[in-house]
């Protein structure tokens, strides 16, 4: 006797073959059916304290296992408070998944409790939203999923009817065939040939979309065998290890590294956009180069319709195939920057994140690379300390550092750590939060407690917004609602049921660390730092 199938076991075991296993949120009555067919499914369901954290706990599992990540939230206040990590999503390019419940339709017009529009919600923060419908529920978790995996990358919403979920639906086996990779027609390859043939100062920059596109290999072979030296987003950081000889680092969000960085693009013949998407970058990259007297091949999945920059040769193309065409059997004879203005700017940026200061933000991002292994995951909030941390933290391979660095968004860090740490167990992970973005999810150390999983919380604690702080002093303005208390964060961690130990140099960081990586509960660890310590350094 066939299994009866609901239309959220559909909707679910779509999930499943799509590399689903992990799920994560905060059930309602409206949801309990769609979670049961998740777990049914196969897929694991992990209760976080709030849908925002939820949501990055979810990125930080994609992460690691290339699958999409799944946000479950019930109708009203639950979908509202993912609205901040779908729209994170959104402007990340992270593959996301977001179940909604919601009352049934005949419901709306006489029923009012808590019933919002959630597609009019997400509509504009999430690259397609769904009402889930039992006659269609396969139709609409193929699209889903297909929408959500192609470039770029982004969050779709499913709204979910209570009665519809536990609709007899059938599973009709379609499934939409992904695009095949695509390269550009000969003439343009051969224009593009012909403009790296007679470049001297080429310079390369590596976007988000090449590493959602796995392209590190690719863009290897190209970039060693024309010699190009290159810089990355935060976000592409460690597509090619960060200790290559053609490496200048991470580009972005400093003024301090766009002094050496921003000069070699004014000076290059030839720039090269590798899967560069721009949302990463600050307004400072904004038509960077100028297209009447330097070449810029802009190679990308998509159309861009962002006018950060223009290009003179405008590739829509996969970037493996695409460089693959690009790339000699053997390497071109023309000495590339004869000046050797890369290697020169290489020495300045290493000199200008210096790794040797007694203590202050820098000194404790240098102790914890030095203290912790090579293979350490690492999540970065957005403040003060990730543009420091992002110029200062080598990465030897994809995604060893993840962040929010195209929304930007505060109390990211700590939940991505907990997504990380339960998708990778055997290795260590790491979060940095400043202590304001720290406070905004410090009830999810129950969520690491409960999950068994012991991540190390580094916390830059300076009872200040730092950033924001830094800026307002530039703009001599007024100090106005951005200093706060200091808090025991230690104290929080221990409460929570892990670790927690408070350090004011680096012996004591060095030794906090060594205690954690042995420790099979979480560690906090605040780092106390007097307010200013950023002043000259980002």
């Amino acid at each position: 006797m066939s299994e009866t199938l609901r239309a959220a076991d559909v909707l679910a075991r779509r999930l499943y073959e799509a590399g689903c296993r992990h799920a994560f949120g905060m059930p309602g009555g409206e949801v309990l059916t769609l979670v049961d067919a998740l777990v049914r499914a196969g897929i694991q369901f992990h209760l976080a304290k709030h849908e925002n954290a939820a949501g990055f706990m979810g990125e930080g599992m994609h992460h690691s296992d290339g699958a999409p990540a799944i946000l479950v939230a019930t109708l009203g206040p639950g979908a509202l408070n993912g609205v901040n990590v779908v729209a994170n999503a959104h402007q990340d390019r992270v593959p996301m998944l977001v179940l909604t419940g919601c009352v049934d339709a005949s419901e709306e017009h006489s029923y009012t409790h808590q019933v919002l529009d959630h597609r009019a919600v997400f509509s504009e923060i999430t690259k397609a939203t769904f009402r889930l419908d039992a006659e269609a529920a396969d139709l609409i978790a193929d699209k889903a999923v297909a929408i959500a995996t192609e470039p770029r990358n982004g969050p779709v919403h499913i709204d979910v009817p209570i009665s519809v979920a536990d609709s007899p639906a059938r599973d009709r086996g379609s499934r939409r065939a992904p695009a095949a990779p695509t390269r550009p027609d000969n003439a343009t390859l051969a224009q593009a040939l012909s403009w790296l043939d007679t470049s001297e100062r080429p310079l390369a920059i590596i976007g988000l979309d090449a590493l959602q596109e796995h392209a590190g290999a690719a863009i290897r072979a190209f970039l060693e065998s024309h010699q190009i030296p290159f810089v990355t987003t935060y976000k592409a950081k460690g597509i090619l290890p960060e200790d290559h000889p053609l490496c200048l680092g991470g580009a972005g969000l400093s003024p301090l590294a766009d002094k050496y960085l921003l000069p070699l693009l004014h000076r290059s013949d030839l720039i090269l956009g590798l899967g560069y998407d721009p949302i990463e970058m600050r307004p400072g990259w904004r038509d960077v180069w100028d297209p009447t007297r330097q070449r810029m091949i802009d190679i990308t999945p998509v159309s861009n319709t962002h006018y950060m920059h223009q290009a003179s040769l405008a590739i829509t193309a996969a970037l493996a195939p695409t460089l693959q065409a690009l790339t000699p059997a053997q390497p071109g004879a023309t000495k590339k920057w004869p000046d050797k203005a890369p290697a020169a700017a290489q020495a300045a940026l290493a000199e200008a994140f210096p790794h040797d200061d007694t203590w202050g933000p820098a000194a404790i991002i240098s102790e914890c690379r030095a203290s912790l292994p090579d293979n350490t995951l690492a999540s970065a909030d957005s403040g003060a300390h990730r543009i420091l941390l992002s110029q200062m933290w080598q990465c030897h391979e994809p995604r060893a550092l993840i962040q929010s660095s195209g929304l930007c968004t505060m109390g990211c860090a700590v939940p991505m750590a907990i997504g990380r740490k339960l998708a990778d167990p055997s290795r260590p992970v790491v979060s940095f939060s400043g202590d304001a973005g720290f406070l905004m999810v410090a009830g999810d150390l129950a969520t690491a407690a409960e999950l068994g999983v012991a991540p190390i919380f580094v916390v830059f604690a300076d009872a200040s917004l730092a950033l924001i702080e830094l800026k307002q002093r530039q703009r001599q303005m007024a100090n106005a609602g951005v200093d706060f208390g200091r808090h025991d964060f230690a104290a929080m961690g221990r409460a929570f049921g892990g670790n927690g130990t408070t350090v004011r140099n680096r012996a004591e960081l060095n030794k906090a660390l060594t205690e954690a990586l042995a420790s099979d509960r979480f560690t906090v660890i605040s780092a106390e730092i007097t307010p200013g310590g950023y002043d000259g350094r980002i």
